[in-house]
């Protein structure tokens, strides 16, 4: 049986989901990155974002939550992907924000498609222009789906590299880091969780327990989180079973469902708002679409759940509350600098 999308009659190749766009002031983008300086395994995340985007084609529509099919009233619009220009990685990083920072209005949200984890350090740089941050990176909470702990100061001898984005992320002097999944992992890693308070990790180990699991504390914890949150995932935190093309798939992540209700559960904690999102990491599959499609399914899972908080009334356009306030001057040669 063919699903909607291959035969909707404004099926738009190219648009995420394949949705038409009025090109008026959207509520939801979807952004490109396809960055890939750093990997240290498989190859292929530059290709990511758009297998990504064909892949969401297949996706179905509707959704219980919002009982009617997507866009469901509001206006999704894809973005032109990052131009990957920049003749060396600092400039790169530079590039990449730039090109997301726009997009950090305070009435839109970002759903970014990437790409290496590498780019999480230009996502963060990127949401210091949003009004709730306003340059005060200490608002900002980020939580982390990997198989990875990404807290290495240096691999082979660069700082950026794809396995520090949470390290260079922590650098901006972030609120609190939440992550979930980790199963891979460096003695100095390791040590640097047990020691940092602002640095909350569930390993995969205690997660997926068949008996006296912490899964309802993640659950319990994402519920508590107050402030302005930037959720990235790595699909590697996924079972390598659901994303085996991802550049360092592990055994032993967490599950779809899993995935779903922790986007459900920081979605929906009363106390904070999910400014952004990313799914990075992925890299199309040759034999069989499952790895950008599962990619495609979490990325519209989150633009599913943004969409009930504004229909709920529990989205904040900070765009129309900074009160005149917003006096961050962004840096666009900011990783050049360092």
């Amino acid at each position: 049986m063919s699903l909607p999308a291959l035969v909707a009659e404004e099926f738009v190749e190219g648009n995420f989901l394949g949705l038409p766009e009025d090109g008026e002031s959207p509520d939801i983008v979807v952004l490109q990155v396809p960055y890939e300086l750093t990997t240290s395994y498989g190859q292929g995340t530059a290709l990511g974002p758009s297998a990504c985007i064909e892949a969401s084609g297949q996706v179905e529509l509707f959704d219980p939550i919002l009982g009617e099919d997507l866009p469901a009233g509001y206006k999704i619009k894809t973005i032109e992907p990052w131009d990957g220009e920049g003749g060396n990685l600092r400039k790169q990083l530079d590039g990449i924000s730039n090109y997301l920072a726009p997009w950090f209005d305070g009435d839109k949200f970002p759903v970014i498609l990437g790409g290496e984890h590498g780019i999480l350090p230009s996502i963060i740089h990127a949401a210091g222009n949003h009004p709730l941050l306003n340059g005060d990176f200490s608002k900002l909470t980020v939580v982390q789906i990997d198989a990875h702990a990404d807290l290495r100061q240096e691999l082979n001898g660069e700082p950026f590299s794809h396995a520090c984005a949470a390290s260079r992320a922590m650098d901006f002097g972030l609120k609190h880091l939440y992550q979930a999944g980790i199963r891979a992992f460096s003695k100095h890693e390791y040590d640097r969780i047990q020691s940092d308070n602002d640095i909350t990790t569930f390993f995969a180990s205690e997660i997926q327990k068949t008996s006296n699991s912490s899964w309802g504390s993640w659950i319990e914890t994402l519920s508590s989180i107050e402030g302005p949150v930037h959720l990235t995932i790595d699909i590697d935190g996924l079972d390598g079973s659901l994303v085996p093309a991802t550049g360092t798939p592990v055994p032993g992540g967490l599950s779809f469902w899993q995935i779903v209700e922790t986007i459900q559960e920081i979605f929906s904690a009363s106390k904070a708002t999910v400014i952004s999102m990313d799914v990075n990491e992925i890299v199309p599959q040759k034999d069989t679409p499952l790895t950008q499609f599962t990619a495609a399914m979490i990325a519209t899972k989150g633009i599913i759940h943004h969409i009930n908080n504004r229909r709920n009334g529990n989205w904040i356009d900070a765009s129309e509350n900074d009160n005149g306030q917003h006096n961050y001057v962004f840096d666009k040669n900011y990783f050049q600098k360092l």
